[in-house]
């Protein structure tokens, strides 16, 4: 193994990390100078700038030819699945995340709503031309509105900030440097990102790992690096609304943006196996579905919600490595998933729900609690 890959890999690796503090630093600051809530620039450039790769990517991959379109749609759904269960289950490990009511009320539904409208289109096997632009154009709408919907927010973001921290910087020049911080926390994320996957993918052949795993978990996560280094970052720095914002705003531009583009330019629409559509696709959606309840809960989620999600991913991976090996393995356990975790998951999430609900029905009533 040459030298040189391992200095890729750690140069990559502290690339991320300056990444995605200069990231965070000139997204909070260039929100508070704009009047727009950090949140919003969570959900719009944070998560539109790291999703960069997966754009790259799925593009690149159904101009090609070949298998391309596998490599579309499952880079998607893949990293889709890495948002949700990894990145949000690490931020939350790291710090419990406070959840913005926007969050609640309008993106994870509409984040939901993305996931099911996914669903529907790729059932036939095929996402077809007309329908990429349907989702396109969701994307542009959805950045219209959250652009809208935060500017009405500008006075109290602004007066927040200030009693906070004091008067934020407006002139050209600060603007400038912040702007220059975001940009350069992008690229830095972006290049960082790549090296850190070539030189692991190095590192893993050198000590013979299959390719196969490789392919499973450090070419499949390789794309999610920049969304996982700035919402760890943004949790270290308490900028929780940036942490869960990215997260969300990630899943929406790859579902509404990424796949939307790909099935456009892609000749005779973009293909979706059947694998996908049984099994990766509904696991997508039954990550964005479990957000709901976890966030309705205290809008929060705490530890134990992230250790729940990072469990989840685990488990998730263990069976694609099953599967693909087809190890004798992979009916029990299937059957421990379905007859026993999923279940208990199911009740531990519903029943902090009810009671939240019933406590909110008892103060609304002016009953004692």
């Amino acid at each position: 193994m040459e030298p040189f890959v391992l200095v890729r890999f750690v140069l990559g690796l502290l690339m991320l990390l300056v990444g995605a503090e200069a990231l965070v630093r000139g997204a909070s600051r260039l929100a508070a100078a704009a009047g727009v809530s950090a949140l919003v620039i969570g959900l719009t450039v944070v998560a539109f700038g790291t999703s960069a790769p997966e754009l790259a990517v799925s593009v690149g991959a159904v101009l090609s030819g070949g298998g391309g379109a596998d490599v579309a749609v499952g880079n998607v759904v893949g990293s889709s699945i890495f948002n949700v269960l990894a990145i949000l289950g690490l931020s939350a490990v790291i710090t419990p995340l406070i959840i913005d009511q926007q969050l609640v009320r309008v993106d994870v539904p509409l984040m939901i709503l993305a996931s099911v409208l996914l669903f529907l289109m790729s059932r036939d096997g095929v996402i077809g031309r007309s329908e990429g632009l349907i989702l396109f154009v969701g994307i542009l709408a959805y950045t219209g509105f959250a652009i809208r919907n935060g500017r009405r927010e500008g006075l109290a973001v602004a007066a927040e900030y200030e009693a906070a921290f004091g008067q934020p910087a407006r002139g050209w020049r600060s603007m400038a440097v912040n702007l220059g911080l975001l940009v350069l926390g992008l690229a830095l994320l972006l290049l960082g990102s790549r090296w850190l996957v070539e030189g692991a993918v190095s590192v893993a052949r050198h000590f013979g790992i299959s390719e196969l795993v490789i392919g499973l978990t450090i070419v499949a996560a390789g794309t999610s690096l920049p969304e996982l280094a700035t919402s760890a970052m943004a949790s270290l720095r308490g900028e929780r609304d940036i942490a869960a914002g990215n997260v969300i705003g990630s899943n929406l531009f790859n579902i509404l943006c990424v796949l939307g583009a790909t099935a456009t330019v892609a000749p005779g629409g973009l293909a979706v196996s059947p694998a996908a559509v049984s099994f990766d696709i509904p696991v997508m959606l039954a990550a964005a579905v479990a957000c709901l309840p976890i966030f309705f809960v205290g809008n929060r989620i705490s530890r134990w919600n992230g250790w729940l999600f990072l469990g989840y991913y685990g488990a998730y991976v263990g069976f694609l490595l099953l599967r693909a090996a087809q190890h004798d393995a992979l009916p029990r356990f299937s059957q421990i998933m379905l007859a026993f975790v999923l279940p208990l998951t199911v009740i531990a999430i519903l029943l902090p729900v009810w009671r939240e609900l019933s406590l909110r029905r008892r103060e609304g009533g002016g009953e004692p609690a």
